[in-house]
């Protein structure tokens, strides 16, 4: 799914990066250490955490789109972070369990199990 797509089904702003990021899975959390635990290429995480570590752990696992829920946004420094590492930022006002299952009945899976 576009990043683009993304965007329209989460009534979201993009912030940085590509609309045309193809984007193969998604992953709701703010437990950093769940992250970790999930590896999957070309994954948005959806997260209500606009902190640093976010970004340098997206980073670490080939994440490459973020987006921000419950109207959260982050600073210029985390925006100006993520353009460095090349991922995508985007922020929605939806809450994360709704972000989710709206991607998820849009089409965009998780990893099984996770």
């Amino acid at each position: 799914m576009k990043l683009s797509a993304i965007q329209n089904i989460l009534d979201a702003q993009l912030l940085n990066g590509d609309e045309e990021i193809e984007v193969n899975t998604a992953c709701g959390c703010d437990l950093m250490s769940d992250v970790l635990a999930f590896v999957k290429d070309q994954t948005l995480l959806l997260t209500g955490l606009i902190n640093p570590q976010v970004i340098r752990t997206a980073e670490m696992m080939d994440i490459i789109a973020i987006c921000f829920v419950r109207g959260k946004k982050p600073t210029e420094d985390v925006i100006e972070l993520a353009k460095a590492k090349n991922i995508a930022l985007l922020t929605t006002d939806h809450p994360l369990y709704i972000a989710c299952g709206r991607l998820y009945a849009n089409g965009l899976g998780g990893r099984d199990g996770a």
